[in-house]
């Protein structure tokens, strides 16, 4: 998958912040995409476009276990998050609906992809190619559980 990258240079991005409580009754998804990152970026659904990825720090969906924050995310274009490391809810919450792929990387990788950034993303690999600068990273290699449930397309399509 191909995509650019809007960084957050900002650990602790909580569900609050991708998408505001206020919301929660909206069941159209295309309209809760537009509230997505609102708390933080109030311009996200004027950035975005499909196919692009978020880059954040550390504990990226922190908070509440709103499934909304995946969701959101996913229908605004977003199709990964890579992050330092993610809370455990919005990661479960990312593979098991099959929402978008929660991406960990490390520090090096982090600070070296900027904002704007064309990125193309190796799951089969766990290569990350920066195409804007001509480098390659490594991502965590999802777990062989965690990869079973994303090429089913999510735990209710999953069959052990």
């Amino acid at each position: 998958m191909k995509g650019n990258v809007i960084k957050y240079e900002k650990d602790n991005i909580d569900t609050d912040v991708i998408i505001p409580g206020t919301y929660l009754k909206i069941h159209d998804y295309a309209e809760l995409a537009t509230h997505a990152m609102e708390g933080l970026d109030p311009d996200f659904h004027k950035k975005v476009k499909e196919g692009d990825f978020i880059l954040a720090g550390k504990n990226f969906g922190c908070g509440s276990s709103r499934e909304h924050a995946p969701i959101a995310l996913a229908h605004s274009g977003i199709k990964a998050v890579l992050a330092l490391s993610f809370a455990r809810i919005f990661y479960r919450n990312a593979v098991d609906g099959a929402f978008l792929l929660p991406i960990e990387i490390n520090e090096d990788s982090y600070k070296d992809i900027s904002n704007g950034d064309e990125l193309e993303i190796n799951i089969d690999k766990n290569e990350i190619t920066n195409l804007t600068k001509n480098k390659n990273y490594q991502m965590k290699p999802f777990s062989e559980i965690i990869g079973k449930i994303i090429a089913a397309g999510g735990i209710f399509k999953f069959q052990p």
